[in-house]
């Protein structure tokens, strides 16, 4: 939607049609909800299609009939097709949240925390028929903040997304940008997660699990098992040096720390089982018990 916005503002550049998702059943009631984007456009009083897909020539109509000079991408979810590709003069370009080639894929900005980058990024594409491989036309670095979790670095990288683009657009379209082929020698790969991927392992050194908490919001929200029961972890940060058995959680002064294979991590906010998010010591102080022992089994 940044980005969306971004377009529409610029005196130079008209949006002749939005493509997004369909509506889809959301929330308790599973009621048809529109996708954020439409709900922008249409306020930006912008045409919007929505197709189930972008495969044959029916689906492509509504596109070539709007005769777009350049397409751009941002986290559409669907991979496009040669004559989707071919549809407009200029081509399309993509926004893809990380320095590629570095972390193609689906989970750029969850793997950069996740490794302890310090340093990641926006790249502008030109897409071709390859996966995040096409040739950079612009490209910027991010700083990672410290604590940082991927729901707010990614909320920044938009925001940079959105500042790149119109400038990048035009510039682009004019002749005036020179791409840069990708070194796919040097390329990485990340997938879209899974609830197990944010299952915490004890074992694991507390810098790591601190990572792990961060990288996994909002979603799937790093986790543990507690009496078999789901605990999950929202916040956390590394703690002091404690000495106890691996998995141990206590109070220390105002921290609960769980001992980790290396270091502890002293919780923030969690979850249990069948309850809301929580401050950590509002949890413990309905524990009424010296410690707790979290699963440690995978």
């Amino acid at each position: 939607m940044p980005s969306l916005r971004s377009l529409a503002a610029h005196e130079r550049i008209t949006i002749p049609l939005v493509v997004t998702q369909p509506d889809r059943p959301a929330g308790r009631g599973r009621r048809l909800t529109p996708p954020p984007v439409k709900t922008a456009a249409e306020e930006l009083g912008l045409a919007v299609y929505q197709p189930e897909a972008l495969r044959d020539q029916a689906d492509l109509a509504p596109l070539r009939e709007a005769a777009p000079d350049l397409l751009v991408v941002v986290a559409y979810g669907e991979i496009l097709r040669r004559p989707a590709l071919e549809l407009a003069p200029h081509g399309a370009l993509n926004v893809h949240p990380s320095l590629l080639p570095r972390y193609r894929g689906a989970a750029p900005v969850r793997a950069a925390i996740l490794h302890g980058d310090e340093v990641t990024g926006v790249s502008i594409i030109k897409l071709i028929r390859k996966l995040d491989a096409g040739p950079i036309v612009a490209q910027r670095e991010v700083e990672i903040l410290p604590g940082e979790n991927a729901a707010e670095l990614e909320a920044r990288l938009a925001e940079v997304a959105a500042e790149m683009l119109p400038g990048v657009c035009l510039a682009w379209a004019a002749g005036e940008l020179e791409a840069r082929e990708q070194d796919d020698a040097a390329a990485t790969l990340t997938v879209e997660w899974s609830r197990d991927d944010a299952l915490i392992d004890w074992y694991a050194d507390a810098p790591y699990i601190e990572r792990l908490v961060r990288a996994a919001q909002p979603w799937p929200v790093a986790w543990t098992r507690l009496d078999g029961q789901p605990f999950r972890i929202h916040a956390a940060e590394v703690g002091p040096e404690v000495d106890m058995p691996v998995g141990i959680a206590r109070r220390v002064g105002r921290q609960i720390l769980v001992s980790c294979g290396q270091g502890t991590l002293a919780l923030e906010r969690v979850q249990p089982a069948g309850k809301q998010a929580m401050p950590a010591l509002s949890w413990w102080n309905g524990v009424q018990a010296d410690e707790v022992q979290f699963d440690l089994d995978l």
